[in-house]
């Protein structure tokens, strides 16, 4: 079996199970084995009831007292079941699960394991896992891998699949020359993908991981350079003049410019009336006005006679890009003509959009992914802006670039990375900061709590969207199953419709839904048709509702500081004083210091800068991935030491041997040519 083998092919897995496969993105073996775990479960001895710990996972074995009580509240069926021990006795709760109140019979003894919470002065598990004492004697001392999964594909099928694809897997011979190596002390490939998966102990899977997250790190680095060197001093194909326009245009608005967001303008002008193409990365907080910045270079880009182009993450927001151009148009009399594109709309809507951005009608295009479809041509695309880059990634934004004769490049982002950072991942772009937030932004009121804090959460959003405000409940899972202690999208929306007035209406989201309806949602709650919105971080970017004024993040110590302040980001947008509850189900020290950090900052770079001291390897067990640059398995902010040990990797690999024809190098330059993309083309080097 290689990377290309059909899934179908691995033993265990029939048609029924490679659909499910399927829509995990899982196609070929390759893509099975790079299915990394998302968790790890360490199953300990039992401990007695007094004993368990607000916030840890634990088991109990515990005796059943009484009969469970089953009830009902609209459409969600809560089983309440208490046990004992020698010890004590505490709560469990099951919800849409009323079978078990046959299966757990009174007087019978099982072992529960599940995440230990408060409720008054007692103690609560929900959904716990059930065993018998043979079955959990079985899991005992055993590192268990965690897939994300889809209904209907069990972790036990993922695993034994696993195990099957990585017995008969064709391993790619190592390619990192020896000293590489041992300087970044880095066990072998093969090694690594078995241990990532199947770790005998943790030092095994933190060196299986290390390994991993080096490979992405030094290819996502190595490309980048090849882009640095491509572009490096391209002239100025476009050069531009200042135009009367974009001085009327702020003297106009009702606001005046920050002093930094005038550097910054003052900045992309030098670049784009200069002598050479630019390519510079505009660095801001949530709310500091980079895409006002953005809108001037693209005024002066019109003005001078050429197209523009803006690309967003989402539909949402390119279309929010485009209604905000418009209405300056309306007011101000801005000689743009925009046009919107985005996967959404019809053949015929698109095919004349094409017709008038080949023939110049147009000059400015906002839209999504739709922008870098082969039957997009321009006329004169002087200008790319692209908002939110990391989640388009190289590759993107240079095929964007590439629909012009290498056009100015700017990109903005909303995500804080500290300087040491930025300037290794945004390798290729000159760096810009926008480090200052309009005088009329009320800052974010923010509060961080455990789970017996939710009853007084709930009337809160209550009040709020009594008075006509809206809110956000964001969850780090979607389905149950996917991770039993953490609170999920789908369940967690009946439970909030069982606990919040029936007249406040209340939807999910998240990214496993279509396209079309994860729109339908978020312009629905744009337009205030719902109130409350229970979601995933696939609302970290893409949704500008400035009505909403909660925002209540589940599970707060599974995600990085960094990633909580860009969906604190989501508040505090409008008018209205805005709130941020985090509710952590961990009430260790350690835990709780960590996250109140963000409650008494609203810097979204002095919390990056934290957030790069507080972070390590160790944390894998428990802080979830940032996203940021779409790594699977690195994470920018607790490998950023192995991020400076790529880049310098790559750096002095470049600089001795640019072809990568040295005898050491040659197994290097035969993987990147096995896997050559259309961005950098490593057989040409």
């Amino acid at each position: 079996m290689n990377d290309q083998t059909p899934v179908l092919q691995v033993k265990g897995i029939g048609e029924k199970t490679q659909k499910l496969f399927q829509k995990l993105d899982i196609e070929t073996v390759g893509d099975l084995i790079r299915h990394y775990p998302r968790d790890y479960e360490v199953f300990e001895d039992p401990v007695m009831i007094s004993a368990v710990a607000p916030g840890a996972v634990c088991a109990v074995r515990a005796c059943v007292v009484g009969i469970p009580n089953l009830k009902k509240v609209r459409s969600l069926s809560i089983l309440n079941v208490v046990i004992r021990d020698a010890s004590g006795g505490m709560t469990l709760t099951f919800y849409n699960m009323p079978f078990l109140k046959n299966v757990l019979k009174s007087g019978g003894f099982y072992i529960f394991r599940g995440l230990v919470q408060t409720r008054g002065s007692g103690k609560l598990m929900e959904q716990p896992q059930i065993f018998s004492e043979t079955d959990y004697a079985r899991q005992m001392s055993c590192i268990q891998p965690r897939y994300a999964l889809t209904k209907g594909l069990t972790n036990q099928t993922v695993q034994k699949a696993m195990k099957q694809a990585l017995t008969f897997y064709e391993y790619e011979k190592e390619y990192y020359p020896a000293w590489l190596l041992e300087s970044c002390r880095l066990e072998s490939g093969r090694d690594a993908l078995c241990d990532i998966h199947f770790p005998m102990d943790r030092e095994a899977l933190l060196a299986a991981r290390r390994r991993l997250v080096f490979d992405e790190f030094f290819q996502f680095l190595m490309i980048l350079q090849k882009n640095k060197d491509l572009s490096r001093n391209l002239p100025n194909e476009y050069p531009m003049r200042p135009t009367e326009e974009t001085s009327r245009f702020l003297n106009a608005m009702p606001f005046s410019l920050t002093k930094a967001q005038f550097k910054v303008w003052e900045e992309i002008q030098n670049d784009m009336e200069g002598g050479l193409c630019m390519n510079r990365l505009v660095q801001g907080d949530v709310g500091s006005g980079k895409t006002i910045v953005a809108l001037l270079a693209l005024l002066e880009c019109v003005c001078n006679g050429y197209q523009g182009a803006m690309m967003a993450p989402t539909e949402v927001l390119a279309a929010q890009h485009y209604e905000t151009v418009r209405q300056y148009v309306e007011t101000y009399r801005l000689p743009f003509r925009p046009a919107l594109l985005v996967g959404s709309m019809t053949a015929k809507e698109k095919k004349d959009a094409y017709a008038r951005i080949e023939a110049g009608e147009v000059n400015l295009v906002i839209g999504t992914h739709a922008l870098i479809q082969d039957k997009v041509k321009f006329q004169s695309l002087a200008l790319v802006v692209t908002d939110e880059q990391h989640r388009f990634g190289v590759r993107q934004r240079e095929r964007l670039a590439q629909k012009g004769n290498t056009p100015h490049v700017l990109v903005m982002s909303a995500t804080p990375i500290p300087r040491t950072l930025a300037i290794i991942l945004y390798g290729d772009l000159k760096i810009s900061i926008i480090d200052e937030l309009p005088a009329d932004r009320l800052p974010i009121k923010n509060c961080v709590v455990n789970t017996s804090y939710r009853p007084k959460a709930y009337e809160f959003i209550a009040r709020q969207v009594a008075m006509g405000r809206q809110a956000y409940v964001i969850c780090p899972m979607v389905e149950e199953g996917e991770l039993e202690e953490a609170e999920n999208v789908v369940d967690y929306a009946e439970k909030l419709k069982a606990a919040l007035p029936a007249w406040i209406q209340i939807s999910c989201l998240h990214g496993k839904m279509r396209p079309a309806d994860k729109n339908r949602i978020m312009e629905e709650f744009a337009a205030g048709k719902i109130q409350v919105l229970v979601s995933t971080t696939v609302i970290e970017v893409g949704i500008n509702v400035p009505n909403a004024t909660v925002m209540m993040v589940e599970n707060a110590e599974r995600f990085g500081l960094a990633q909580l302040h860009q969906l604190r980001g989501r508040v505090g947008r409008g008018a209205h004083q805005s709130y941020c509850i985090f509710i952590s189900t961990k009430e260790d020290r350690e835990t709780m210091e960590r996250l109140d950090i963000l409650n008494h900052s609203n810097d979204g770079f002095h919390i990056a800068s934290e957030d790069l001291k507080l972070r390590g390897p160790g944390d894998l067990f428990g802080i979830r991935q940032s996203g940021a640059f779409a790594f699977r398995i690195g994470d920018i902010y607790s490998d950023a030491s192995l991020l400076k040990q790529a880049a310098d990797a790559v750096e002095r690999i470049l600089r001795e041997d640019p072809g990568l024809i040295l005898p050491e190098n040659l197994p290097l330059r035969e993987h990147f040519e096995r896997i050559a993309t259309e961005s950098v083309d490593f057989r040409s080097i």
